[in-house]
């Protein structure tokens, strides 16, 4: 059923030290090989999909890294690197100095077959969004889509390929895209820019782009849509739920906000006053949940799904499949909504998360920090008492003396802050480090809690049951 058009496992073996390649190449199921791993002092080891093997007793050692590094491409700003012309990806390990000490040496297959599933949907002209967690497909599944877009729907169609893991490396992408251009990012921060790069430059029907994972490659996807672009795209995430509760990402399928209701609407609705609705129409209007290889979970419409989510209303979905025979199965299934225990659990933790920090300054100038504050649209609050506060501020000189307050504070458990100096600069990059790890981190983190929580309550017949 699962065709591989070429893996090119030949080129990736060629980079390896020879006494690894010989004990690699004797083994029955080298054509399954996932990934080899080379780490200084530690023997090599093979990862097949159903076992790992050591494959010589001999540790590595710098030399047999510096073999494979010589033998390949220049690793990129996310240290990885690739083989020209093939899929193969080869990511590093560096130590404090910059050296590699270890090396991740993944092997690329094209594969036809795995757009069938949602081939209707990609072919509707609709934003699709395939979300699951790595290495369940996603790529796989882009560069199959590139291909019949571009080859047999006959559309301009342009790849995003910021680790060049979806066409392979160097200037030539790999056949398995077919005809679509391909465009290259420097750096994974430039990801955003050559998304709205490609469609004011290049006039391009279709976008394909990989890994959507920041709140400004979110923004530069809606602009794509609202430009009439068809946008296909991947996102981490195992559920629609979890992209939903995900702030970073939320804005893909319309984001959410809370909503205070009236009494009487409240009364209506049968609800709390409290609400979680959705904030805009989604940017894609399909979201694929990838469940293994052969088997995916469709929401053909996302602002039906996401409001039902948020609503805590039972949840639509299409379950595809592939059969033995390579034809596909479709089942239209129910699941359960989120418990409304659980969304109060998420307003609560939103309004919480929606309160300004609160910071104890020492020796730190006050107006300056609320200037600062003011300029990059950052809302805090000054306290006085230790145990109100979320933020200890200080400068270096006043940390290193150690006066009793700060001794305080790190009893407390209270995170430190320390300022080289007491200037504006300074106080504008630590609210730069500050504010996503305190806030829209923790509301993921919290969030996602919450989902698992949720998950783990709900056994396959519906009912509750731990």
């Amino acid at each position: 059923m699962r065709k591989v058009v070429t893996d090119e496992l030949d080129a990736l073996l060629n980079i390896l030290p020879p006494h690894i390649y010989e004990s690699l190449y004797q083994q029955p199921d080298l054509s399954e090989l996932l990934e080899v791993i080379l780490d200084l002092g530690r023997p090599p080891e093979a990862r097949f999909p159903h076992r790992e093997l050591v494959l010589n007793s001999k540790e590595v050692n710098q030399p047999d890294v510096d073999y494979v590094v010589s033998r390949i491409g220049e690793f990129t700003g996310d240290n990885r690197a690739g083989i020209e012309r093939t899929l193969h990806r080869i990511s590093a390990i560096r130590n404090r100095n910059g050296h590699i000490i270890g090396l991740t040496c993944r092997v690329g297959r094209a594969v036809f077959g795995t757009i069938k599933m949602v081939q209707d949907l990609i072919e509707s002209g609709k934003n699709v969004l395939l979300l699951g967690r790595p290495g369940i497909g996603k790529t796989t599944m882009l560069r199959e889509v590139a291909r019949v877009l571009a080859d047999d729907l006959k559309k301009r169609v342009i790849v995003i390929d910021t680790s060049n893991e979806i066409a392979g490396d160097g200037d030539i992408p790999h056949p398995a895209i077919g005809h679509a251009r391909r465009m290259q990012v420097a750096t994974p921060a430039m990801q955003h820019a050559v998304m709205i790069e490609a469609v004011e430059n290049h006039m391009p029907e279709v976008i394909i782009i990989d890994e959507i994972g920041t709140e400004l490659e979110a923004q530069a996807a809606r602009t794509i849509a609202e430009r009439g672009v068809q946008l296909v795209g991947t996102a981490h995430g195992n559920t629609l739920e979890n992209l939903i509760m995900n702030p970073t990402l939320s804005d893909l399928v319309g984001g959410i906000q809370t909503v205070t209701l009236g009494d009487e609407e409240a009364r209506r609705r049968h609800t709390q006053k409290s609400i979680l609705e959705r904030k805009a129409p989604p940017t894609f209007d399909v979201v694929v949940e990838i469940v293994d290889y052969y088997k995916v979970a469709v929401h053909s419409n996302v602002i039906e799904a996401v409001d039902a989510v948020l609503h805590h209303q039972p949840i639509q979905a299409e379950v595809r499949w592939m059969d033995e025979n390579g034809n596909v199965e479709r089942e239209e299934i129910t699941s359960p909504s989120m418990p409304e225990s659980n969304q109060e659990l998420v307003l609560s933790e939103a309004k919480e998360l929606e309160k300004p920090l609160r910071f104890c300054l020492f020796g730190v100038n006050h107006s300056r920090l609320e200037q600062v504050a003011r300029e990059k649209q950052k809302d805090l609050k000054i306290v006085t008492d230790l145990k109100q506060a979320d933020i200890f501020l200080t400068t270096r000189s006043y940390y290193r003396r150690k006066p009793q307050k700060i001794r305080d504070t790190e009893a407390l458990g209270i995170p430190i802050y320390v300022l080289k100096s007491n200037d504006a600069a300074q106080m504008r990059q630590c609210l730069e480090v500050v504010y996503p790890a305190n806030t829209q981190f923790a509301y993921a983190h919290r969030l996602q809690h919450l989902l698992a929580e949720h998950h783990s309550f709900t056994s396959d017949d519906g009912k509750g049951k731990r």
